[in-house]
């Protein structure tokens, strides 16, 4: 196997997309097929390109018709599979159910999908909705409803007479990062399981069994606080020929086995991870990339001839005139596709009219950087948990890191920013307690894992953890009465056992105030003329050793 880096060549596109394939009847000895996989994964909303001009599905067009182009010209087959998190991220999106996302899709051409934990951050009826509107399947073999699989647990295509089988797998995490009251009644099996249980039927079905995860990449298996992911399961089940990943967001290049490139820079040769026979692909987030793998199919042999990560517009800065930074693409500037851009530009203009209004300032940035949110206290998540705990009236409030998707920047806030920080639309609610209860939840939020969603932002309390244990706790300065009764602020997302966290919306002090949190921070901002970030400071309010 080699990889390669190639420049996107789109002018060849009109005489390359009229070379036909030639249909095979089957497999012939002796004889050479290719097939190509394209592969994205974690699209999150991102249908049209961002501020600097990158990524966006009219772009990601014009790369994979340049693929599908080149494939044929070779007279090769290609199948172009997502790792699943069609759903949340871009405001835009978010308040259309992502039918932009998902039509835009149907034009890429998608022959398949994962299903992602994200595909239920909404209602069963929007999940339908988006079902109806996707034109290739949505494949989970590990998802159940009522004792039956939810979706299609796989699908056999026919590649010149190669038979190639496409199984979904979902990560069974997804009960508790999504929204309990989306998932009741639904089964997330362990996925390596259902995949040992499905492999030996499916091997005599099909010549090549690939599998489409929605479960994550983890270097060597160190899944952490994580459910077991896609090398874990290539080790547990034999039998993979190609695993198209998603979930943990990052691109899959190895430096070495077992090693990671985590310093990946866009554009550099990709070599993809290997587990038990099974090669192991990523594709970032966003659409940032396009993956293109390239096989060779013989004798009922599955090679890997080469591997490539192809940057859909990415920029970096240099230094440009007058010492003055700009942004320049890795590689050549991809140009939009004119099909793609009359679809979702409705969208675009109908989510902008909306969002585009202002409705605050900051004097600063308030962090929310996944990498940033989910490991320390940050002014953000104190803001948040101080907004919920003033709404409320309560004394305490805590906040989950998974619920902060992004950063408020510095300056003027539009209702896009608020949303861009707050996409799922929960409530705020609060629960009135006992100390000993109080305490009991402070304790259980105290055990969140350091870089999870599950990690706890708080706002009106002092805390001292070590090692994950709770060695000091004052709520409003004081130390906690057991006897007393204190009131918690919190979404509905965690009260109903959201990220793993006690269940508290069967509690008899239990109040959902129906305020939607995009809202609450919205109001926020409307009563302030503009926040001062020092007022949010983390400081040494929470010490963890």
């Amino acid at each position: 196997m080699k990889t390669r880096h190639t420049a996107i060549c789109l002018s060849v596109l009109t005489a390359l997309a009229t070379v036909p394939a030639t249909t095979l009847a089957a497999p012939v000895a002796d004889q050479s097929y290719r097939i190509t996989i394209i592969h994205t994964n974690d699209h999150h909303g991102r249908f049209w390109k961002n501020g600097d001009g990158e990524y966006g599905m009219a772009a990601r067009k014009n790369v994979i018709e340049q693929i599908r182009a080149d494939v044929r010209l070779h007279g090769g087959y290609s199948l172009l599979l997502d790792g699943g998190d069609v759903n949340t991220g871009v405001p835009e999106s978010d308040m259309q159910d992502a039918e932009p996302d998902f039509k835009g899709m149907n034009l890429l051409g998608y022959d398949a999908m994962a299903v992602g934990n994200h595909e239920f951050d909404k209602s069963p009826a929007v999940l339908a909705k988006q079902r109806q509107w996707a034109q290739f399947p949505m494949l989970a073999a590990n998802i159940y409803q009522g004792g039956k699989r939810l979706f299609a647990p796989y699908k056999i295509f026919n590649l010149g007479g190669v038979r190639v089988a496409v199984m979904g797998l979902t990560t069974d995490d997804t009960k508790k990062l999504t929204n309990p009251e989306n998932t009741h009644g639904i089964e997330f099996r362990t996925p390596a399981r259902e995949a040992a249980r499905l492999l030996p039927s499916l091997k005599k079905k099909a010549d090549v069994v690939i599998a489409a995860t929605h479960m994550g990449h983890y270097t060597d298996g160190e899944h952490g606080v994580n459910a077991p992911g896609d090398v874990e399961m290539a080790r547990q089940v034999k039998g993979f020929d190609l695993i198209v990943g998603g979930h943990s967001q990052n691109p899959v290049c190895m430096k070495a086995e077992n090693v990671r490139n985590d310093a990946y820079v866009p554009g550099s040769d990709c070599a993809p991870d290997r587990q038990n026979g099974a090669w192991i692909v990523q594709a970032h987030e966003w659409g940032k990339y396009v993956g293109r793998a390239d096989f060779e199919y013989r004798n009922g042999e599955f090679r890997l001839q080469q591997y490539q990560l192809i940057p859909v517009n990415l920029k970096k800065t240099v230094k440009g005139d007058n010492d003055k930074d700009r942004k320049v693409t890795y590689s050549r500037e991809i140009p939009e596709n004119s099909e793609m851009l009359a679809l979702l530009k409705p969208y675009q203009e109908k989510g902008q009219a909306v969002l585009g209004v202002q409705v605050g300032s900051s004097d600063g940035k308030l962090e929310g950087d996944r990498a940033i949110v989910r490991k320390q206290p940050t002014n953000l998540g104190v803001f948040i948990a101080s907004t919920m705990k003033d709404k409320a009236h309560a004394d305490f409030a805590i906040m989950n890191a998974g619920g902060i998707r992004d950063s408020l920047p510095a300056g003027s806030i539009s209702y896009k920013d608020i949303l861009k920080v707050q996409p799922f639309g929960n409530t705020l609610v609060y629960v009135d307690m006992s100390g000993k209860e109080a305490l009991d939840y402070l304790k259980a939020a105290a055990k969140m894992s350091p870089g999870s969603g599950a990690f706890a932002q708080f706002a009106g309390v002092q805390l001292r953890i070590v090692g994950g244990e709770v060695q000091q706790a004052l709520i409003g300065g004081q130390p906690i009465d057991p006897a007393r009764s204190y009131r918690l602020a919190l979404n509905n997302f965690t009260a109903a056992g959201g990220d793993g966290y006690p269940r508290l919306s069967t509690h008899k002090g239990y109040v959902n105030t129906g305020y939607v949190d995009a809202d609450l921070m919205r109001g926020y901002f409307a009563s302030h003329d503009s926040i001062k970030t020092t007022d949010f400071e983390p400081g040494d309010a929470v010490v963890r050793q």
